[in-house]
């Protein structure tokens, strides 16, 4: 009979045509867990369990964690692999009830729900309060992921256009929809008398809809936000709020949770709150629930369907340490220097590998990923499907041939306006970023970074290292590469910290310039 022990809360399935006993221990401490995980063959968790190598060696008996929920961040997926235990999770589960929600709030803040409820608790019959129809509007919809896409399959049936902005989902995903993809954020916005957001909080989206953002919008605009708090600038929002411009807005979410009280967001009558419940229906959490206790016991059983991390081999982990953090470097440098939709991925490996780089090729996808969405749900198991559902491709290709190193990496992320490459190495163990495009250099991929192209004149790098002195940003070292002397010429700054915005508009506009761009590894 199999063991199996859960230690969050959840609603579970029955068991059935399989012999098995699930303990349920919501709430179990961690010496609790660490004390009684041996006499398991299974592990079912949400969020609050960490199930880290400690964890995983303990449970001599494991053979599978089941993360009930989207992410698997809490569980040490390497770890797992090496110890030939199975990890499974339920990634669908909450699509629909998180869209709902957000179409929920999208309603009630274009009809003043919220701010006619509150009136009529306090014995206000107030009948003068005009809101908006849905029907003929444009929906904006920043990120076209699963939720994103429910939400526009929901505005379809409200007689709505909708547009969305994302630079890493096919034409032909949105089109299948009747979305309109657009090109820049600035289009998107100038267009749409509804906003909502549907992407990760990453570096990269973090304020991303800021006053500037949120004046783009017509007047009388509305904008909800059920995905992370942080994407848009909540003092951003009250401001344009109150000045006008904006008819309401819908949150789930805030960038500090839950917000204080006096937040002045929470108080404002034209916004309409939840309390980050986009998970939380009772069908979602059956689904969850049901599914991952399923999934478990298929996979204790032989299937692997649902299995994340089979395609390890451990040995092939042990012996490729320190490549697959360059891998991943690579792939998260070449996502923040080249420009479009993201279309091919191609990793070359050059000399003879002790094991097969495949799994390099993996770390290089998580990479790119990484800064497309968060952490969450990217990881070495997700990495391949998730690109694929983008409609990048991943190709790779071995050689014998050497570059000059014993052993080489590189790496060419190909858009739909340009093309580029970058090339790595493990020296000691550690790994080397040894040349950008056709420019040979030598960096370790850590920290901020400034990556410039410029033509090789006198004088270039020290007008950039005032600029950077005179904003108080201490350069931590430089690396610079050439083809020719006098032609075109690429050198990396590392620097101690992220330059502000301000900053970097002010490099760029220098015209010795040719290029910026800014990395953090």
């Amino acid at each position: 009979m199999w063991r199996i022990l859960v230690t969050d809360e959840m609603r579970l399935g029955e068991v059935k045509g399989v012999r098995a006993q699930v303990d349920y221990r919501p709430g179990l401490s961690r010496g609790e867990l660490l004390e009684i995980i041996p006499a398991y063959d299974a592990l079912i968790t949400r969020s609050r369990t960490q199930v880290d190598r400690e964890v995983l060696v303990r449970g001599k008996r494991l053979r599978v964690v089941g993360r009930g929920g989207v992410g698997v961040d809490n569980v040490d997926l390497e770890a797992a692999s090496r110890l030939g235990i199975l990890v499974v999770n339920v990634p669908e589960a909450n699509t629909r009830s998180a869209a709902e929600l957000a179409f929920g709030l999208l309603l009630a803040a274009a009809r003043g729900i919220a701010d006619s409820d509150r009136k009529i608790r306090e014995g206000v019959w107030d009948r003068k309060v005009l809101g908006l129809e849905l029907r003929g509007k444009t929906l904006g919809i920043l990120g076209l992921g699963r939720i994103g896409s429910q939400v526009a399959r929901f505005a379809k049936g409200f007689e709505m256009r909708v547009l969305a902005y994302d630079p890493y989902i096919p034409r032909a995903r949105a089109e299948s929809l009747g979305v309109e993809l657009v090109e820049e954020l600035e289009d998107l916005l100038r267009q749409s008398h509804f906003l909502t957001v549907h992407t990760p909080l990453t570096e990269e989206t973090r304020g991303m809809i800021g006053r500037r953002e949120l004046y783009l919008l017509p007047r009388g605009a509305v904008v909800v936000n059920a995905a992370r708090g942080g994407i848009v600038d909540e003092k951003a929002l009250l401001e344009v709020l109150e000045e006008g411009h904006l008819f309401a807005a819908g949150l789930d979410v805030f960038a500090e949770e839950p917000p204080p009280k006096d937040h002045p967001l929470v108080h404002h009558p034209r916004v309409v709150h939840t309390a980050h419940l986009g998970a939380n229906t009772f069908e979602a959490q059956d689904r969850v629930g049901e599914a991952i206790l399923d999934r478990v016991l298929r996979t204790l059983e032989g299937d692997l369907a649902y299995a994340l991390n089979t395609g390890f081999d451990p040995e092939a982990l042990e012996a490729l340490r320190g490549w697959l953090p360059l891998g991943e470097s690579l792939g998260k440098l070449l996502a923040q220097i080249t420009r479009g939709r993201p279309e091919v991925l191609e990793v070359s490996f050059f000399g003879v590998f002790e094991k097969n780089p495949e799994p390099v090729a993996t770390a290089v996808a998580k990479g790119f990923l990484l800064r497309v969405m968060g952490s969450e749900g990217v990881n070495l198991v997700s990495a391949r499907p998730l690109l694929k559902e983008r409609g990048v491709a991943l190709f790779t290709r071995h050689t014998e041939e050497t570059q000059g190193y014993s052993r080489l990496v590189e790496v060419r992320l190909r858009t739909d306006q340009e093309e580029r490459r970058a090339r790595g190495v493990v020296m000691g163990g550690r790994p080397r970023l040894v040349g950008i495009d056709d420019y040979a250099l030598e960096v370790v991929p850590e920290g901020y970074m400034l990556v410039c192209v410029n033509y090789d004149r006198p004088g270039v790098v020290g007008q950039v290292g005032t600029l950077l002195g005179e904003a108080g940003v201490n350069i931590a070292g430089m690396q610079l590469g050439r083809d020719v002397p006098g032609g075109r010429a690429l050198f990396v700054l590392a620097v101690d910290e992220k330059p502000a915005p301000e900053v970097l508009e002010a490099l760029r506009s220098l015209p010795v310039l040719e290029r910026v761009d800014l990395v953090e590894l």
